[in-house]
Order: structure tokens, then sequence, then C-alpha cells
């Protein structure tokens, strides 16, 4: 099982590398934009980031809560 998990490892992360390129109309913005629009699309791909994380957050804290709640 070992093996497995380092064989994996290895291959994601020589892929990793393939895996790092914009999508093609953020491309032609930021190429085309002025840097105001370079940083809006920045920071437009921060803000669709953040929220995917709060939600597992929350959802964690929440269960770390009910099952404290169910020992005590």
């Amino acid at each position: 099982m070992l093996r497995y998990k380092h064989f994996f490892i290895a291959v994601f992360l020589l892929l990793s590398q393939f895996g790092y390129a914009q999508c093609a109309m953020c491309k032609a913005v930021v190429e085309n934009g002025d840097i105001s629009m370079a940083e809006g699309v920045n920071n437009g791909i921060t803000y669709l980031m953040v929220f995917p994380y709060l939600l597992i957050g929350v959802l964690f804290f929440t269960l770390y809560r009910y099952r404290k709640r169910i020992k005590n």
C-alpha cells in the first residue's frame, strides 16, 4: 500500500507542471488589458477561491462542536 502512495505522489508532482496555465479567456483579458484589469482578474480568482475553504471550515467546525456536545 505504501508503494502505491509513493507512486501517486510522484505522478502528481510530475504532472503538476502541466497544470500551470490560465484559461484562454483569462489569458486574453490579461494580455490585452491594463494593469488594473489584471488586478481585477486576480482579485476575482482569489474571491472565488476563498469560499470553498470557508464552507469546508464551517462544516468541520460544526462537526467538531456536535461531537464535543455528544461526549459531554
